[in-house]
């Protein structure tokens, strides 16, 4: 799945800061904080499309804030039919086509920008943060800036946000070389919505017809795990460490899902039981690239590694490798 769609379809509501105070900011790790901390405080509608590589998805947003309240709505408009719909930290998700619904707690939440927002001091010495000018983004006026890596580690980025509100209208994924690897962009956006909180809640708590389903992710660490993680990356650090349920039917197993991250970009890392069916071969950059997303999979002993994340090749590589099972 696209990686902006699958943001967008967990959480998609977006901040940022005008451009005076961009430009007046020293740096990234103080811009960060105030793009994500003023996504909370806005309600908006909008409809919201990603392109990456040769493909194109979009989704209808609908977001609403009543203090320390968020809920939202967000339906694919492109591929399988999808509706996700998010209180606070529960998330539902109903799939028509199959009359499933899937309920869950997420104590880390996905945001666009997809960014995990633990900004600190040390994000200054990867990421230098350039006012580039001025735009216009789905028929708002927009302030246009541009986050530039200092190695060939990460990706950049170039960021239009709202001149007034200060909410983040578009987004693009810079290469090394410069290209554009995604996008993701409103193409229609209204800052003040009729939709209100309890009608979100009403259509949360409408269930009827769907077999629900609840998935629980159970923090964990790598050690308990019986795994070591050695940082190989400079600024990434291992954020977070899940245990998931299985996908493939089997009661019995489960993934680990650990999160690395330099406090932008992010890389899942996910640890499951080798299984000669399904696990014929590993899989490398040129099996799969799509966008800024890249994939890696590979054998270690009895168990099978999948690194996904939106960095150079290199870097995806070299994070996997941080896993290494105690002896």
């Amino acid at each position: 799945m696209n990686r902006w769609l699958a943001c967008v379809l967990s959480l998609a509501w977006v901040g940022s800061v005008q451009s005076q105070e961009v430009a007046n900011q020293p740096g990234v790790e103080q811009w960060l904080p105030r793009l994500q901390a003023a996504a909370g405080q806005r309600t908006y509608t909008g409809t919201f499309v990603v392109t990456a590589a040769d493909r194109l998805s979009s989704a209808r947003i609908w977001h609403v804030s009543e203090g320390s309240q968020q809920m939202e709505r967000v339906d694919a408009l492109s591929g399988v039919p999808r509706s996700v719909l998010r209180r606070n930290d529960e998330v539902l998700t109903l799939m028509p086509q199959s009359r499933m619904a899937i309920s869950e707690k997420r104590q880390s939440l996905r945001q666009f920008p997809d960014w995990l927002g633990q900004a600190d001091a040390s994000l200054a010495q990867h990421y230098v943060l350039r006012p580039v000018g001025a735009d216009r983004v789905a028929g708002w006026e927009a302030d246009v800036a541009r986050l530039v890596p200092k190695d060939a580690w990460r990706f950049g980025y170039r960021v239009w946000t709202e001149r007034v509100t200060g909410l983040v209208l578009k987004l693009q994924t810079i290469g090394l070389d410069q290209s554009i690897l995604e996008q993701a962009a409103f193409s229609e956006l209204q800052l003040s919505s009729s939709i209100s909180m309890s009608k979100l809640n009403a259509m949360m708590n409408d269930v009827q017809g769907y077999r629900v389903k609840k998935s629980e992710l159970l923090p964990t660490t790598v050690d308990q795990e019986g795994w070591d993680w050695k940082a190989s990356v400079p600024g990434f650090k291992l954020v977070s460490c899940y245990r998931r349920p299985a996908v493939h039917g089997n009661a019995g197993l489960s993934v680990m899902q650990c999160v690395c991250s330099d406090g932008l970009a992010s890389v899942s890392v996910f640890v499951e039981s080798f299984d000669p069916a399904r696990h014929a071969r590993p899989m490398s950059h040129d099996a799969f690239s799509m966008g800024a997303t890249r994939m890696q999979m590979q054998r270690v002993g009895d168990w099978w590694l999948t690194a996904v994340g939106e960095v150079p090749q290199s870097t995806l590589q070299q994070l996997a490798l941080s896993f290494e099972r105690k002896k």
